[in-house]
């Protein structure tokens, strides 16, 4: 079966890239996910629950600068520029993880007081509830696109005719 640059990356050097590229970030978002929804019914905002939130936004957040910036200059420009995507399953399945990034990063700003500084918690709250909606949606589509097999769409993989 064909297989998407997206599971190709979680899949080779074991266990490293599964743990990098998707342990890592979806433990902590899944934290910052979980510890949001305590949040948003409860209203407390000081404890330990609330550190814990406000710490998974900002590393999960300032994680995913590094992933983006590696796996743009390392996976998408070489892909882009030698044409070998496999096909818009392929396209769909890299690029939706990559923007999942975003809204985590956009946490992390928050948190860090780089963006929202006059705003009520009340509107903080909402923003990153927002943004954990946002990546939990284009993640879920990164995942999805990333495994189905690319040849549906037509992409046959050079199977190297040497013997």
């Amino acid at each position: 079966m064909n297989m998407t640059h997206y599971m190709e990356l979680l899949a080779v050097n074991q266990p490293w890239n599964l743990l990098l590229f998707m342990g890592i970030p979806v433990v902590l978002a899944e934290t910052l996910a979980i510890t949001e929804l305590y949040l948003l019914f409860t209203r407390r905002f000081t404890g330990w629950v609330h550190g814990l939130n406000r710490w998974a936004g900002i590393i999960v957040g300032l994680y995913f600068i590094g992933v983006i910036v590696y796996l743009v200059k390392n996976a998408v420009v070489p892909i882009t520029q030698a044409g070998e995507w496999r096909t818009v399953i392929d396209v769909i399945a890299v690029l939706s993880y990559l923007i999942g990034g975003l809204p985590l990063i956009a946490i992390a700003a928050q948190e860090l007081g780089w963006i929202h500084r006059e705003a009520t918690q009340e509107a903080k709250l909402k923003f990153h509830a927002t943004c954990v909606a946002l990546f939990l949606v284009f993640g879920h589509i990164a995942m999805i696109a990333g495994m189905m097999d690319p040849g549906l769409l037509g992409y046959e993989a050079d199977m190297g005719q040497d013997m």
